[in-house]
């Protein structure tokens, strides 16, 4: 059903839940008359709406820099909570054409159990003018990967948050400290650690290492000397999230190495543009360090031998 009163791209997506543009917003009235309760708000201001209605506001701009991704949960939950037998809820952003139609494509996902391809198809079908930027399919389909609950300490999020930062920095003596995970040696051994192997200092746990797919081994390095054949390399480094102790060595450079900060050992390097990995891959951003450096630490739990 398309509402076509004027200036308006309002439209039912189905029961209880609307998608539409800010100029749907001119009218509260009209809004009311269509049982909507709640309005979620995707873009980058807020209208004042009177405080009849319910509303959640995610400051969003329509291009790569804005993260959706890690807002969707809490969008789909607004949504979830005023869509009921007695009331409705209106997800907008400027046109109804990107931002919002990316959480409602989040929702169609979890709501009916379907797939990004399907949930597009459908409101498509629904709103043919619906057109998600590239970066907000991505986010989507990393959304799909997750099962539609976006795992905040998975080795796929982190990578995305981590990438994602990087393409918006400016200035490297500025970074934000979400960019750091915290110094396993001011935080408790509950989990495998990977200490230098020099000095035995704790660098990283287990949950900083970024995992990456295997790449084509030899065939990515046509300008080496084959050292085997067809055999595929496997990774001979740990590529990690950054860890605060690495703060100062980061600050104001594009590339370097990295060093134990007691023993001053060379562990790995760092590169904000990328490295490639032992066995192919290349991974950006790039905080490697080197396998033959350190040595992995399991924790027993001492209790469970008793």
């Amino acid at each position: 059903m398309v509402f076509c009163h004027r200036n308006t791209s309002m439209i039912l997506v189905e029961s209880g839940l609307y998608l539409g543009g800010v100029l749907d917003l001119q009218d509260p009235t009209n809004l009311s008359r269509l049982g909507i309760t709640h309005v979620l708000t995707v873009d980058s201001e807020q209208v004042a709406l009177p405080p009849t209605f319910i509303t959640k506001y995610v400051r969003a701009l329509d291009d790569s820099s804005t993260d959706l991704l890690s807002k969707l949960d809490e969008c789909i939950q607004f949504i979830e909570g005023g869509k009921q037998p007695s009331s409705s809820v209106f997800v907008h952003c400027h046109a109804g054409q990107s931002r919002s139609a990316a959480v409602v494509t989040g929702y169609l996902m979890k709501a009916h159990h379907i797939s990004l391809e399907e949930a597009k198809s459908k409101l498509t079908q629904i709103k043919p003018d619906v057109k998600i930027n590239d970066s907000f399919l991505d986010q989507l389909a990393l959304y799909e990967a997750f099962g539609c609950k976006v795992d905040f300490s998975s080795s796929q999020y982190k990578h995305f948050r981590l990438k994602h930062l990087t393409e918006q920095l400016t200035d490297l003596k500025d970074l934000p400290k979400e960019v750091f995970a915290a110094d396993p040696v001011q935080t408790p051994d509950t989990e495998v650690a990977y200490r230098c192997r020099k000095c035995r200092r704790t660098l990283f746990c287990g949950s900083s290492i970024l995992s990456h797919e295997l790449g084509s081994g030899s065939a990515a390095f046509p300008h080496k000397k084959m050292t085997s054949s067809g055999h595929q390399a496997g990774c001979t480094s740990y590529f990690i999230e950054p860890v605060r102790w690495m703060e100062n060595a980061l600050l104001g450079v594009m590339d370097g190495q990295l060093l134990c900060p007691k023993c001053t050992s060379k562990l790995g390097s760092f590169n904000w543009y990328g490295e490639q990995c032992s066995c192919g891959r290349w991974v950006t951003p790039a905080f490697q360090m080197h396998k033959n450096r350190v040595d992995e630490i399991k924790h027993i739990n001492i209790a469970g031998l008793k």
